[in-house]
């Protein structure tokens, strides 16, 4: 099998959102979207398409929630619709959150509505061709993922780019903090996507240690879960919630027993990010220092993004580097549980 980088999440995208699939769409890859139906919605449309034209795309997936709600799949070649192949079912809800996945298969697409199976598309034409997605209609994304578990087996040849930039680490613990170093931007806007290699038998799950997404009901505060095997470098844990309207604090904690090897503590009336760890019931010291302004806002959304690294986490807000915090517990595999706590409302976590 041959190894190919794990493409970074887009965050937040605006909608209408095109953007690069990076290598093309491959057999085994899957891509999630998470996000919301606007309460007024007539129609979404999620295309994989060879090239921002539009005049071919592989395969067209249209809920249409007129005449009760349906869904409509089709392929278009060389500017000529295909026929339609329609559900006459409508797995989403106007005004509520949904997450969306597409596994690609030798055969066919397979599609997941909110971690349920939906339909099965077979391929009309050559999916390899695929190198663009595209979403439209009445909907606000959160993101979409693409993750590819052979790279966790090869961690260097993990590499993260635009929209989500994380600054270079030279050698040696101190450093200056850094501005960006852009890669090769993706047009428009910003989204995720998860690449997993699977077998039919095993739709939708990885042979790996697969991330672990938790449905929306699962979100109280505060919120408590394991990390499966703890840390390791290219280990990436994304949480993504609404900051409570009157918010003072919230906190993400990355524990390793009984202490907390990470702890992220935006805090309102301080306009500060506090970083620090916590061994035997004892603070260290703070770390505070930004290099731009607060990226957290009362009553608007966020999306945090860890990324581990043998040395340090690397930290993105709303697809944007926040910070590096250098390790002071070093044995990553035994930080493997993850706190939730403060003033927000949760909407997506995965470990």
């Amino acid at each position: 099998m041959a190894f190919f980088s794990a493409q970074p999440p887009y965050i937040n995208p605006i909608i209408p959102f095109t953007g690069l699939i990076q290598g093309g769409l491959q057999e085994g890859l899957q891509v999630t979207l998470q996000g919301t139906i606007n309460t007024f919605a007539q129609r979404i449309a999620v295309n994989f398409q060879n090239s921002f034209s539009g005049n071919d795309i592989a395969f067209h997936f249209n809920p249409r929630f007129e005449e009760g709600g349906y869904v409509v799949c089709n392929t278009k070649h060389n500017g000529q619709w295909g026929p339609e192949e329609r559900k006459m079912q409508m797995p989403l809800q106007k005004g509520m959150p949904f997450e969306l996945s597409f596994l690609v298969q030798r055969s066919e697409f397979k599609v997941m509505v909110n971690q349920n199976f939906f339909v099965q598309y077979q391929h009309r034409v050559p999916y390899h061709l695929v190198d663009t997605i595209a979403v439209s209609g009445c909907l606000r994304l959160s993101f979409i993922t693409f993750k590819n578990p052979a790279a966790q087996s090869v961690f260097s040849t993990v590499q993260f780019s635009q929209p989500v930039q994380f600054p270079r680490t030279p050698k040696g613990r101190k450093q200056k903090t850094q501005g960006f170093h852009p890669a090769h931007q993706a047009p428009m806007a910003q989204t995720i996507f998860h690449m997993v290699h699977s077998t039919p038998e095993q739709m939708f799950s990885t042979p790996r240690i697969p991330p672990m997404v938790y449905p929306t009901q699962a979100y109280t505060i505060p919120f408590f879960t394991t990390i499966p095997n703890g840390l390791y470098p290219s280990k990436s844990i994304i949480i993504s919630g609404n900051v409570l309207p009157d918010a003072t604090r919230f906190h993400i904690n990355l524990r390793c027993g009984g202490d907390i090897a990470f702890h992220l503590n935006p805090r309102f009336n301080e306009k500060a990010v506090v970083r620090n760890t916590q061994i035997n019931n004892s603070w260290g010291q703070e770390e505070r220092s930004l290099t731009g302004r607060m990226p957290f806002s009362r009553g608007q959304s966020f999306s945090v993004w860890i990324l581990c690294e043998g040395l340090c986490f690397k930290v993105a807000v709303n697809g944007q580097h926040l910070c590096e915090y250098y390790h002071r517990l070093k044995n990553l595999q035994d930080i493997n549980r993850l706190e939730v706590e403060g003033d927000i409302q949760l909407t997506h976590v995965q470990t």
